[in-house]
Parts: C-alpha cells; sequence; structure tokens
C-alpha cells in the first residue's frame, strides 16, 4: 500500500511538472519548485564467526553465511513553493534468511516544514531523523565510506525511536557558516520495543517504563570551508573529492528522567536522567589533481544512560538463539555498541586517482570505535576496514569489509570480562539512484 500511495503521488506531480531535468520533476518555468525521488539498495554476502553458544532455529553454529538486504530507501521530497518543503522516506533494513518473509516496508520520515526565513530559519516536524548529538546520528546512507556509519551515535536506535527517526518539531537553519539543529522529540514508547524489560535491576538500569518526558536535541557546526546542505537532515559521508568541507560540530541529546534502576536497597526506585554529549570534526577533500581525495572524521562522547547501561548491536544478526546466558555479546554477531561511559570514534579513508582501473578506482578506509562504558572491566574496541570499489562514484560501488570484535563474558558483579575476538567479513554492492 505504502509503494502505491508513493507512485500514485508521483504521477500526479509529473501530471503537473514542466520539465524533467536531473533527477527533478520541475514545476514551474525556473525550476526552484519541483519533487524529485531517490532510491538506494545495499546487499550483502557474508561470513560471520558467530559468538560462542550462537544457534539458529536451535541449531549450534560457530560459523555461517548469510546473504542479506542490508538497507533497500526510497525516497520522495518536493520544494512546493517558495516555503513549503515535503520529505518522505519508505524502506526496509536487516532482511536476511532467518527474517519473517515478505518483507516488510515501513515509513523511514514524513515531516513538512516551512522556511521562516529563507536559508536561516525553517520549522517543520513530524517522524523525522533531524536529530542531535553528532553527524552521523542522522547519517546518508548512500554516501558512507564503508558499510555501515558509527551506528553507536544513534543512540537510541529502535528503542525509543524508530530505526533513528523521532517524532518530532525543529528547528534548523544557516547563519554564515555557523549551521543548526534544535529539535523537541516525544519518544516512542519503551515497551513497543523488540529489546522491552520491564524488570527492574539493582546492578544497572534500563529505559523507564513510565510515560516519557519530552527529549531535547541539537546539533550545531561551523563549517569553514565550502558549505553543506542541510535541505535533508542526512549527512554526507564521503564527498569523493567533489568538495572541499572542513567542519567542527558539538550536540547533545537530553531527556529527563528516561532511565530508571532499582536502589541498593532493592525497594526504592531511583530515576536518572539521559544525558548525551558529544564533538567533532570533519575533513573531505581532493589533495592531488588527478581525483584523489581525503576524508577523516573524528569524535569523543560522553553518554549517561544511568548505572552501568549496556546495549549490544547486533547488525542483520545472522543467529536468533543461544545456549551460553553468560555470553555479555548475546548471539550471533552482537557486541557491545552503547552503554553508560565515554566513546572515541575515528575514520579515514583515502580514494587514489580516478581511471585507476579503467574508469573505476578504489578507496581504501579503516574506523575504530572505543568505548570506556561502565559495565565493562576492559575497553570495547571495535574495528571495521575494507576496500570500495567505485565502479561509478557512490551511485554503484562494491565493498569488501572485515568487522572485528570483542567478546565479553559476564563476571560474579554483572560486568563484563574480555574473552576474545571474533569477525565477519562482508561484500556489499550498492546502486543509488539518487
Amino acid at each position: 500500500m505504502a509503494l502505491s500511495g508513493l507512485f500514485i503521488c508521483i504521477i500526479s506531480f509529473m501530471a503537473k511538472a514542466q520539465v524533467l531535468k536531473d533527477g527533478k520533476l520541475t514545476l514551474n518555468e525556473d525550476g526552484s519548485h519541483y519533487v524529485k525521488f531517490t532510491m538506494v539498495n545495499q546487499v550483502w554476502l557474508r561470513n560471520t564467526t558467530l559468538n560462542e553458544g550462537s544457534t539458529i532455529f536451535g541449531y549450534a553454529k560457530k560459523n555461517t553465511w548469510d546473504i542479506g538486504i542490508r538497507r533497500f530507501r526510497i525516497q520522495f521530497y518536493g520544494q512546493l513553493t517558495d516555503r513549503v518543503f515535503i520529505y518522505t522516506q519508505i524502506g526496509a533494513n536487516n532482511f536476511n534468511g532467518i527474517s519473517d518473509r515478505k518483507l516488510g516496508f515501513f515509513i523511514h520520515d514524513a515531516l513538512g516544514e516551512y522556511a521562516v526565513v529563507k536559508n536561516k530559519l525553517s520549522l517543520g516536524g513530524g517522524l523525522a531523523a533531524w536529530s542531535g548529538l553528532a553527524r552521523f546520528a542522522s547519517p546518508s546512507v548512500g554516501s558512507i565510506m564503508g558499510v555501515d556509519a558509527p551506528l553507536y551515535q544513534q543512540s537510541t536506535n529502535d528503542v525509543t525511536d524508530q530505526f533513528l527517526r523521532k517524532l518530532s518539531v525543529y528547528a534548523k537553519g544557516k547563519l554564515g557558516k555557523f549551521d543548526y539543529r534544535l529539535v523537541l522529540s516525544d519518544p516512542m514508547a519503551f515497551q513497543k520495543a523488540a529489546s522491552y524489560n520491564s524488570v527492574l535491576n539493582a546492578d544497572f538500569a534500563n529505559f523507564s517504563s513510565k510515560p516519557p518526558k519530552f527529549q531535547w536535541n541539537g546539533y550545531f557546526q561551523w563549517q569553514f570551508l565550502d558549505q553543506e546542505s542541510n535541505l535533508t537532515p542526512y549527512m554526507t559521508g564521503t564527498y569523493l573529492g567533489k568538495k572541499k568541507v572542513f567542519n567542527i560540530g558539538a550536540g547533545f541529546v537530553y531527556q529527563p528522567k528516561a532511565m530508571w534502576n532499582l536502589a541498593a536497597n532493592k525497594v526504592d526506585t531511583v530515576e536518572t536522567n539521559m544525558v548525551q554529549l558529544a564533538l567533532d570534526t570533519y575533513y573531505d577533500a581532493p589533495v592531488g589533481n588527478d581525483g584523489q581525495a581525503i576524508s577523516a572524521y573524528a569524535s569523543v562522547g560522553y553518554f549517561n544512560f544511568g548505572k552501568n547501561y549496556l546495549r549490544n548491536l547486533a547488525v542483520m544478526n545472522p543467529a536468533n538463539g543461544s545456549t551460553r546466558s553468560n555470553i555479555l555479546n548475546g548471539s550471533g554477531n552482537g557486541f557491545p555498541a552503547f552503554g553508560t561511559g565515554n566513546v572515541v570514534y575515528t575514520q579515514v579513508g583515502y580514494k587514489f586517482k580516478d581511471n585507476l582501473i579503467g574508469k573505476t578506482t578504489l578507496m581504501p578506509y579503516v574506523s575504530l570505535q572505543h568505548a570506556d562504558y561502565d559495565r565493562l572491566n576492559q575497553g570495547m574496541n571495535f574495528w571495521d576496514l575494507g576496500l570500495v570499489w567505485l565502479l561509478n562514484g557512490h551511485n554503484s560501488k562494491l565493498t569488501l569489509a572485515y568487522q572485528d570484535r570483542p567478546i565479553f563474558l559476564t563476571d560474579a558483579n554483572s560486568k563484563g570480562e574480555f574473552s576474545n575476538r571474533k569477525g565477519s567479513a562482508i561484500i556489499q554492492y550498492q546502486v543509488f539512484f539518487n
């Protein structure tokens, strides 16, 4: 139904359109009013060494191959008048052989926006990825350098939001080189999350089951060199040398009494504000005369989810069970990506000259998420390194990646003790119509 409605809208706008140019259906003579749609598909072929005790429908597995659709998205947006903008995105994520059948599309974004002072102040609302904290809290998935953005920056992903999108009202704009977004969000009910657990614990906090209070988000950048578009909330991963960008940013997320845990007496309830702060810097620029380019990003963050909070991330998990309750990571490819503590993230990539291999070129990259979480006895290091074969820029590219994750065992104090490391090898092919 969602697809049918979308295409009806497209056909309707086509009937009014004046010119088809650069993928846009123009609605007036000068092209300032338009509608546009894009599509992206990312397919993975993956081999994963599974966390100890992992099972697939009850059968023990140590290593597995799988094929999956990591992301499929359709965007449809338009500048309908000089001041009115509309944006929607539908799609699906993480569909593999153990997923429920009949892949279900869902609404990622649905927002409307009004420019109060053109370019300087726009107000909008809806289901939106306008968010605080850091650059890749809202990543442009079609332009990310590797196979994934630093997903820990989407700090409440599918817990109190819908795959990072939040029911929000927001203000955004540019004042010279200062780019800002300020957001008021209504968190979604924790009871509807797949990770919902109503049991209060004295050893660690969890999201509160009480009706949530509003959440404040903000992200602010000084863009020293080329200016980036803020038409949509999504931040580019790499421009592949097409721009010269250097930004310094700062952001926050704050929600009163978002978390709770039992007090030491195991009778009283302790409620904790959720506070997240981050600083980051981004540099992406050409470095030679033949199309060479460098892309670099670094971020430091403080996360307070309450006492000893920890949450695993298992992207398109190839397993769905575990026989080892003492594996803190859970099943499959899970690892502790989110938690109370401090996080440092960095990534860097280098694009070789154009036409390195025929009309194609290569871009190796490496990234590291290092976290000192209160519930872990040692630091958590998640590595992602790979080689991107740019067949036609971001529109057609093949990525070979290896992700290396730590395994933690639960000790007598319910904390994580480092045990060993395991990894996943991924081949991703992306097609991006933009």
